[in-house]
């Protein structure tokens, strides 16, 4: 697949519609989503619906969240120009893709070995390159790296992982679904010194469960 004329009248369309209905502000987000193919990142027989604010199936019964998800999210994290951000989950890799467009420092974990190995090939593809790619645990964040400036988990969480709460800055924001598995709330933690955190919720989603072993 290429990236034509047609796909980039497309991503307008829905930036478009993510401004406009889905009351998206941040228009760093928007000109990251504007500029990544989503479409790279499914399977071809998904193609003609890339641009619709829809999830679809990915490798390892896993999905790719819906682009309203993705701009929802990465707008919280308020991202500038080289914050260092670990992303928990690198799903496809469109979340990842996201954050490196808008000139973020991404390290980025994935449990599921064939979507680790599918990133990383749709990555060199692309000629992008996260600072650090890994496949392991996400529960327990990348300690070597830390802290960072930013943290979003891209899985839903029933219980909250604190070990990536130490691994974030004073100052640093993680934006995280916690809840149940039928449905989570989207939560942001602002740490506003090394023991304490604000918190902040906004809305439900459904996302796929957060694990915490890895499947080779």
């Amino acid at each position: 697949m290429q990236d034509s004329y047609v796909h980039k009248g497309k991503r307008k369309i829905l930036v478009d519609y993510l401004r406009q209905k889905m009351d998206i502000a941040d228009e760093n987000v928007l000109a990251a989503i504007n500029r990544v193919p989503r479409h790279l990142f499914l399977e071809s027989v998904f193609e003609d619906y890339a641009y619709e604010d829809r999830a679809f199936p990915i490798l390892a019964k896993q999905t790719i969240s819906h682009p309203s998800t993705v701009a929802e999210q990465t707008a919280l994290l308020k991202i500038e120009e080289k914050d260092k951000v670990l992303e928990i989950g690198t799903g496809c890799g469109y979340q990842t893709a996201v954050l490196m467009a808008m000139k973020a420092w991404v390290y980025t974990i994935e449990r599921q070995k064939d979507l680790h190995d599918f990133s990383q090939k749709k990555f060199r593809e692309l000629h992008l390159r996260p600072k650090f790619q890994s496949f392991g645990d996400g529960f327990l964040g990348l300690p070597t790296f830390a802290p960072f400036d930013k943290i979003l988990v891209t899985c839903g969480a029933e219980i909250l992982p604190t070990e990536l709460l130490h691994q974030l800055k004073v100052g640093g924001k993680m934006v995280i679904p916690l809840g149940k598995t039928d449905e989570q709330i989207l939560t942001r933690f602002t740490k506003r010194s090394e023991r304490e955190f604000e918190r902040e919720e906004f809305g439900a989603y459904k996302f796929v469960p957060m694990l915490n072993d890895t499947n080779h």
